[in-house]
């Protein structure tokens, strides 16, 4: 296991309670075989973590997104503290080689086991809460996510659009959007496409952007919200 120096600094973080950092990297496993009255697992800073790293990310989501209603807001808060995704992270800070384990979960390579590196992830949000208190536990959490906030930003409200026509449409009439490019202007570097969201031969919706996958996702969006004002159907939009 690596020096808990080398971690500090990693975290750009020198903790008061070296204690809590110990906790924090300690694996229930190691706790059973090496039985401690003073000693404990992470496992109680982990349920204190999950809570204040959920909290951290709404509030972020609120606050830059005020035009994301309540479930798509849950949706991308999902993401971002899924088990993958605080994994991913935990791994790239390598925070499994830092981890107090037992001879058996040691064996079985439970350093790079997804389950508990996110565990750990969360333990320490908590750590750092307790130690430090809110502010730093926020301005680590916003730090480290800041990239994944902006992936899956991008990355999914174009899949949420388009998927949620497709399940509408499959739903209401049996059959699934198509798309499709009717115009493509400007230069290289500044390409402007128009796309339509089609039903069959029906014009669902209309719109624009500087890909044909943004083209297509606003074209998605027009149409749902046709298809909200034929249907009364708001929560279409959410």
């Amino acid at each position: 296991m690596e020096n808990l120096d080398i971690l500090e600094a990693r975290l750009e973080l020198r903790f008061n309670n070296l204690s809590l950092l110990k906790e924090t990297l300690t694996h229930d496993s190691y706790i059973n075989e090496n039985p401690s009255p003073v000693a404990a697992s992470n496992e109680r800073l982990e349920f204190l973590g999950d809570a204040i790293l959920g909290a951290i990310i709404a509030e972020k989501l609120y606050r830059d997104f005020p035009e994301f209603a309540e479930g798509k807001l849950t949706r991308f808060r999902s993401l971002l503290v899924r088990g993958a995704t605080l994994a991913r992270l935990a791994k790239s800070m390598c925070l499994g080689d830092f981890l107090y384990l037992g001879k058996g979960e040691e064996s079985t390579g439970g350093r790079q086991k997804p389950a508990n590196l996110a565990s750990v992830l969360e333990a320490l949000v908590a750590a750092i809460y307790l130690d430090q208190g809110m502010d730093a536990s926020k301005n680590f959490v916003l730090k480290l996510f800041e990239n994944e906030i902006e992936g899956i930003i991008k990355s999914k409200i174009a899949i949420d659009y388009k998927s949620r026509l497709m399940h509408f449409t499959q739903a209401q009439y049996q059959e699934t959007p198509g798309y499709r490019i009717v115009a493509a202007s400007g230069p290289d570097h500044a390409r402007h496409f128009t796309a339509e969201a089609l039903l069959g031969q029906k014009v669902l919706g209309e719109g624009s952007g500087s890909s044909k996958k943004e083209a297509e996702t606003a074209a998605a969006r027009a149409a749902l919200e046709a298809l909200a004002s034929l249907h009364g159907d708001t929560s279409l939009l959410d």
